[in-house]
């Protein structure tokens, strides 16, 4: 098997950097790649995990414990002084994003339990990447409280299992990578403050680049090994580098001065927290040794605080990831670059967004696509979202993990037990179950019989994560008294809300005579904010098309994901304008949906003193909970109960 050469890489600097500081510093905390599909994100952190030097460890531990400095609290120790040891290359070790707990961190050996009634530990995939690289791609994907679990032996060194009657610590220094597209959801923000070091990867767009990328990944795939004997030379330089800055990173010396203008950044940057202090501090002493310095200076910090910082300032899930670099130059006193001798454009700034002069104004001939409808539109710009209701699906699914509606998944407590061949083993219930019906089976190769056991399986109840498809009236109706505003704002509290829960979350928008699939179903919130904040409103109001647009979208989706549940959130004020029979039309819909069984919510955005009650009738029709916009709001319930019994 020939791995991509790191030194042939092309157009990865940043990524590069950062690999190679957390091969010299792995208490860093890791590397997170965010970047579009087809960057050369798994690429390179597998070409990376060659150049790592070769580890020496105690002959027979399942630990990789360093025969220099064995771990005290090894499982497998204590390992005497001069015990035999042996030489490997350092492993790269990937996480599948279905793993489960116990893949990850160990567990108790279920054969030697029910055969030799021991209790003995059986090792993860932390112990296996113990000084070597864990790396999980589609970390995005990643059930979260896995990769809590993964961030937190990466920043405390060491793996620690108090499970099945097994008490086990042992060290786990690794260096984590994660890669991931933000296309397909982001991390929440306090994980990625977890990650030590944050690299955006994006296509090289200069035609000269690509063409050198394209040329060397042929000739990669034409003759390997003629190709990495030609970067061989170019590899062993950087492994010795690795190896010298490693071994010189006990001598670099933070000054004060040096510890001062950290803090100082930091602080100027409003970052939460102190971990951010000191993964830049360690980063900078990393690249102090890996460019051969003693002492670091400012410009480590400014290398540290680029990779270190941006992904720590986005505080709201729908910011997008970044820093100032002129402020950070300015705090490390270097000189921000000469002005642009043409001078700065002359074309002046781009009004059209809904951000501009423009938003909210009254916008004739323009329909969701840019094109002329013969009806005024407007886009009104939402505001800050706020904390809403808890909406759930009906009844017990069985959908992925998540953190909405009541599932029977792999995470949660464990309400019961089975029989079957998959799924995590009850032991309690297995005991119980084989010392009062033990079952005969026959040894293999003989006519004797032997007592087997009646393995059960946990039944564990938590929570999924569930389609939530969001089906949103904007016509003229939605414009009038600054209704959308409020409605946009509902709306993206609701796709907060679905980031916060792990799920699915899709966009139907229906104006004038149709209905448009604005955003198919997507992990990414992001994207769904953004078409929000640009969804202008005006025409008649076609809901009976809308409704079965939403229904069509469902559908397709079942057919993908057969154990994700649906969640329909219909924004509207209930009334159809659009075409002969809208009236007739719109409640025929709701009942197929009704008749499909999907579970729904009507937010009303029917305001003021006088109110025809039209989206309540249309909630009635759907079997879905009627929901006045206004208390959307988690604590608007709350206040209107109080207001009714006063």
């Amino acid at each position: 098997m020939h791995v991509y050469p790191f030194s042939a890489v092309v157009g990865s600097d940043d990524l590069a950097l950062a690999l190679s500081l957390c091969a010299v510093s792995p208490s860093i905390g890791g590397v997170l790649v965010r970047g579009e599909k087809g960057t050369a994100k798994s690429t390179t952190v597998r070409a990376q995990a060659a150049l790592l030097p070769q580890v020496t460890e105690v002959t027979g531990c399942r630990f990789a414990c360093d025969p220099a400095a064995p771990d005290r609290a090894c499982p497998d120790g204590p390992h005497p002084g001069g015990a035999a040891a042996q030489t490997r290359p350092a492993r790269l070790v990937e996480l599948p994003v279905g793993a489960t707990e116990d893949r990850v961190t160990g567990s108790l050996h279920l054969q030697k339990a029910l055969s030799a009634g021991t209790a003995e530990y059986e090792p993860g995939l932390l112990a296996r990447a113990h000084r070597g690289v864990l790396y999980v791609d589609e970390v995005n994907l990643l059930h979260d409280h896995l990769v809590d679990l993964l961030l937190d032996a990466a920043a405390m060194g060491r793996c620690s299992v108090e499970r099945d009657g097994v008490s086990v610590s042992h060290a786990a220094r690794f260096v984590l990578v994660g890669t991931m597209n933000p296309e397909e959801g982001e991390l929440r923000p306090q994980l990625l403050d977890r990650f030590g070091l944050t690299v955006e990867v994006a296509a090289p767009r200069d035609p000269q680049v690509r063409a050198e990328i394209v040329r060397r990944r042929l000739a990669f795939d034409a003759d390997p090994d003629v190709f990495v004997a030609r970067w061989a030379d170019a590899e062993a330089a950087l492994t010795r580098r690795l190896a010298q800055a490693r071994d010189r990173l006990p001598q670099v010396r933070l000054g004060d001065d040096a510890l001062v203008a950290i803090a100082e950044v930091c602080a100027a940057f409003d970052v939460d927290g102190m971990r951010a202090d000191l993964v830049t501090a360690k980063t900078a002493v990393a690249h102090a040794a890996w460019v051969g310095r003693d002492e670091v200076t400012r410009a480590d910090i400014a290398v540290a605080a680029r990779l270190a910082l941006p992904h720590r300032r986005r505080r709201n899930p729908f910011d997008e990831p970044g820093m100032d670099e002129s402020l950070l130059d300015e705090l490390l006193g270097e000189q921000p670059p000469e002005p642009d001798p043409d001078g700065p454009d002359d074309s002046g700034p781009d009004d059209s967004g809904p951000d501009g002069p423009g938003a909210g104004e009254a916008t004739p001939g323009r329909d969701d696509r840019g094109q002329g409808s013969g009806a005024a539109t407007s886009v009104a710009a939402p505001a800050e979202p706020y904390r809403t209701r808890l909406f759930t699906a009906d009844r017990t699914g069985r959908g992925a993990a998540g953190r909405r509606s009541r599932a029977r998944t792999t995470v949660g407590r464990t309400v019961g037990e089975r029989r079957g061949d998959t799924g995590p083993i009850h032991l309690p219930a297995t005991i119980r179950a084989t010392a009062t019906h033990p079952c005969v089976v026959p040894v293999a190769g003989t006519t004797e019989t032997t007592h087997g056991w009646q393995v059960r399986r946990k039944v564990v109840e938590g929570r999924e994560a569930n389609l939530v498809l969001l089906c949103v009236d904007a016509s003229g109706s939605m414009a009038a008294r600054q209704r959308m505003t409020q409605v946009k704002t509902a709306i993206l509290s609701l796709l907060l809300d679905a980031y916060r829960r792990r799920d699915t979350v899709g966009l139907v928008t229906f104006r004038g005579d149709r209905a448009t699939l604005v955003l198919p179903p997507t992990n990414s919130v992001d994207v769904a904010a953004t078409r929000l904040r640009e969804l202008p409103a005006g025409g008649r109001t076609p809901l009976a098309e809308g409704l079965l647009e939403a229904a069509e979208t469902i559908r397709r989706h079942r057919l993908r994901e057969p154990d994700r549940r649906a969640l329909l959130v219909v924004v509207t004020d209930g009334r159809a304008t659009a075409g002969p029979d809208a009236v007739a039309r719109s409640l025929a819909a709701a009942d197929r949906l009704a008749a499909a069984g999907i579970d729904a919510v009507v937010v009303d955005s029917e305001t003021g003193r006088f109110r025809m009650g039209l989206a309540a009738r249309l909630a009635e029709r759907l079997g879905a909970e009627h929901v006045p916009v206004g208390e959307v709001h988690a604590d608007a319930l709350t206040t209107v109960v109080r207001g009714r019994a006063a």
